[in-house]
């Protein structure tokens, strides 16, 4: 099967035609689950909720599609939507983070249990650190460390200046290297 190459411009056009509007977002759906999954994946602790969060991302961005404009990528869009669902979902659950030695649930188990960890100690303590970081921090970080991100990028996606993300990646930069140093 060959995969099809995304365009974004053509996308946004069949977006706007109701007899294309439901294979064009379907498009959307393919090449940005992933990337969706990912972003909100590093803000939660399980991957079940993470599926919730990003199912409910595509929900939302297809009960809006007629109120995109196009004044941003379609990237942009939906990743402010799954930022917002994440912080409500965060803000909802308010769990405590759990450390490495918590006898409540042992980070590490949890992590070790997820098909998606290596089993690294390193990383079951970074991922820890990350945890611990103000959910704003973690945001910036992790779209800027692993997604990779221009701070422009981010900026219109969390809506901040990029002198505060500068910042704000900084002091998570720091604050990680702090904890991991006191715990290694």
């Amino acid at each position: 099967m060959r995969k099809s190459i995304y365009n974004e411009e053509s996308i946004i056009k069949q977006l706007k035609d109701e007899k294309l509007k439901a294979a064009a977002f379907s498009i959307v759906v393919s090449h940005f689950s992933q990337k969706i999954y990912w972003l909100v994946r590093r803000m939660v602790t399980y991957h079940d909720d993470a599926d919730d969060i990003v199912q409910e991302t595509f929900i939302k961005a297809w009960s809006n599609i007629d109120k995109f404009r196009g004044d941003s990528k379609i990237s942009t869009w939906l990743y402010r939507i799954a930022v917002n669902e994440t912080l409500s979902f965060l803000e909802k659950n308010k769990s405590n983070v759990i450390s490495l030695n918590s006898p409540e649930g042992e980070i590490a188990n949890l992590i070790e249990g997820d098909a998606y960890f290596n089993g690294e100690r390193v990383d079951a303590l970074f991922q820890e650190a990350l945890n611990r970081l103000p959910h704003k921090q973690r945001l910036t970080f992790n779209m800027k460390y692993f997604e990779e991100m221009k701070y422009e990028q981010i900026s219109e996606i969390l809506d901040t200046s990029v002198g505060a993300l500068k910042a704000s990646y900084h002091f998570a930069v720091k604050k990680i290297e702090t904890f991991l140093e006191e715990n290694n």
